[in-house]
């Protein structure tokens, strides 16, 4: 049996719900690790978001391309977080995974942790007949990174650790309508472009499909097994 984690599938979640609620259980996590509780709890949350910008705390507000005003009239949320990274977009069609777990259980850092969440993804698209791959110079999954003109982004990656203990995660464009990243410079590129697994495969992908493959996948690469426990009110624990 691996390190047991509390797994919940949000659903749609709006961006600020889905926020604090991480910042609950993130100080949760980090108490129990303070007071050096024996079962101290840990959670991988799974969720989709209605249409978001977020801008992480190193973030460039050149970035966003459209006026604030401009995003309340197209029902566009706009956050500043505490995450690393800069400007992205979340919204429908898109699978959002939140870790909230202490690396010092897994005996892993911040920079091979964030490799991990890379090789998650890569190892959920190949499944899915997608070769994804890593960037040294930039963080997330792309298809075709060697070649600039080609270039594109598939998954974006933003964390934040505190005391070991982490929050924030991944963002995987599944069946993501692209057009919302047209009004930024997605995480402050200009010159490389974003695509999802439904514009990669030419047809829509079963997204609950992929959201299994991926939980699969990271238990395997994590080595954790799922705890039955529910932790929020009218929240499901997906099998």
């Amino acid at each position: 049996m691996g390190k047991k984690v509390i797994f919940e599938n949000l659903g749609r979640i709006r961006y600020k719900e889905a926020w604090d609620y991480q910042e609950k259980l993130f100080r949760e996590v980090i108490r129990d690790k303070l007071e050096q509780r024996s079962e101290k709890k840990q959670y991988l949350l799974f969720c989709e978001h209605e249409h978001v910008f977020t801008i992480g705390k190193s973030g460039n507000q050149n970035n966003l391309l459209i006026a604030k005003n401009l995003c309340q009239s197209k029902h566009i949320d706009l956050h500043a977080i505490d995450r690393g990274g800069d400007i992205t977009y979340h919204g429908p069609g898109q699978l959002v995974v939140y870790p909230i777990i202490d690396l010092e259980d897994f005996q892993i850092g911040i920079k091979r942790y964030i490799a991990m969440l890379e090789d998650v993804v890569i190892e959920t698209l190949k499944v899915f007949g997608i070769a994804a791959e890593k960037d040294e110079k930039a963080m997330g999954v792309w298809l075709d990174p060697g070649h600039p003109a080609k270039a594109r982004k598939i998954c974006a990656i933003g964390v934040r650790a505190s005391r070991f203990v982490t929050m924030h995660g991944l963002a995987l464009n599944v069946n993501t309508d692209l057009s919302y990243f047209n009004y930024i410079n997605p995480c402050g590129f200009t010159d490389r472009g974003v695509t999802s697994m439904q514009k990669e495969l030419g047809h829509e992908v079963d997204f609950q499909a992929v959201s299994k493959t991926m939980k699969d996948t990271f238990a395997a690469l994590f080595g954790i097994s799922y705890s039955e426990e529910a932790v929020g009110q009218n929240q499901m624990i997906v099998q």
